[in-house]
């Protein structure tokens, strides 16, 4: 299987190389550097003590996130559920309401913005990219694919349409803190962290390939600011943080009821069809089978994976991790792992609309340049997904 994964490294690449801007101009050795950092950082979380350590370490964080939340939820909440129910707005989604506090109080004490701006110096070094892009990397990482983008208003009237799909395709490929605990109440806590990491590195490798370009130092500047709390007192940041996260929870929510209910509608469909016995999602299956294969997925494992994969490309992160909880007891460990990988960004069809609608709401002209390259948008990111998942399946 060590040869599969290589074979997907290389598809992966070469499958970004073809939609380059530029298929003769991008930055060999730093995309080398990062693929090498890629390898090792993911060797150190899945095969080491000191791995195991910092997962433990984190995990145990959201676990405790987790528990104040349910304090919260039960209080409001309490007596709605049968006893011993798992409800999955409540247990799952509604603490994405305290993890986005804890944001907040962070982005208030100014702790987030230098952690960011710090992030920035150490990837703008690795990456050979501008500063902009290096904090808007670090940044996505925390504050998720809409917020990020707020911290930039100022520069988004001065930003390139090239520049604007690198940094589009960075908050596409990351994922926010604010919805992490939640990814952990349905996958492994070393998958959620390993993906999270190697999905910032990813995100410059594909870009440097699919959109490579010099920045002018004059124009790219390090005056980014990412602290959009300025001027604001405690309570203020608090309660806006605090409804911030509801927002999200109930988006998540609404997107759940809608593709659930969607699935079941064409699958219902496909029940029509005289001799037909098969799913929505045993199509997208058969159709995704090759690139789970080439990732590193048992073959005879390869149409279950691919149909997880698709299912979040269709609809989004949830809906598919959702589903793999149901079928993880017929996968190996190693084709949970790698699909858990894949699983853990914001690549899917719907992130165009939330991209370009947050861009918009800011620079109606910018937000209309996201919504043109949009697809390319998606396979650039669903690009980062595959190389971070062909990368675990060495270690698994």
């Amino acid at each position: 299987m060590q040869f599969i994964g290589i074979l997907g490294i290389i598809v992966t690449l070469l499958l970004a190389w073809l939609v380059s801007s530029n298929k003769k101009k991008f930055k060999f050795l730093n995309i080398g550097l990062m693929i090498l950092i890629q390898f090792v950082l993911t060797f150190i979380l899945l095969n080491t003590s000191v791995g195991e350590f910092i997962i433990k370490k984190i995990a145990g964080f959201f676990e405790k996130l987790l528990g104040f939340a349910a304090e919260g939820v039960n209080f409001v909440f309490g007596g709605i559920a049968n006893e011993g129910a798992n409800v999955f707005f409540l247990n799952v989604l509604m603490p994405i309401v305290v993890v986005s506090l804890l944001i907040g109080i962070l982005q208030y004490l100014r702790i987030l913005p230098l952690i960011i701006k710090l992030l920035g110096i150490i990837l703008s070094k690795i990456t050979g990219m501008g500063n902009l892009e290096s904090y808007n990397g670090a940044a996505s990482v925390i504050l998720g694919q809409s917020e990020v983008f707020i911290s930039l208003k100022n520069k988004l009237p001065h930003i390139s349409d090239q520049r604007l799909y690198t940094l589009s395709a960075q908050a596409m490929s990351s994922v926010s803190m604010s919805i992490v605990g939640a990814y952990m109440t349905m996958l492994d806590p070393k998958y959620v962290v390993t993906a999270i990491v190697l999905n910032l590195f990813g995100g410059f490798i594909i870009a440097g390939i699919v959109n490579p370009y010099e920045v002018d130092e004059d124009e790219d500047g390090d005056d980014i600011d990412f602290n959009e709390t300025k001027g604001q007192s405690f309570f203020e940041v608090v309660g806006e943080y605090i409804l911030d996260g509801f927002k999200v929870a109930i988006t998540v929510a609404a997107m759940l009821i809608g593709y659930i209910a969607l699935i079941a509608i064409v699958n219902n469909l496909f029940l029509l069809i005289p001799g037909v016995s098969i799913t929505f999602q045993d199509v997208l299956g058969y159709i995704f089978a090759p690139l789970a294969f080439i990732i590193g997925v048992p073959w005879d494992e390869a149409v279950r994976a691919g149909s997880l994969m698709a299912t979040k490309l269709v609809t989004n992160e949830f809906v598919a991790m959702i589903n793999l909880g149901e079928v993880s007891g017929e996968l190996s460990e190693r084709t949970k792992g790698i699909v858990s990988v894949f699983l853990v960004s914001f690549a899917n069809f719907s992130s165009i609309g939330i991209i370009a609608g947050s861009v918009k709401g800011l620079n109606a002209e910018k937000g209309n340049s996201v919504a043109r390259f949009g697809l390319k948008l998606v396979y650039g990111a669903s690009l980062v997904s595959l190389l971070s998942a062909a990368i675990v399946g060495f270690f698994i």
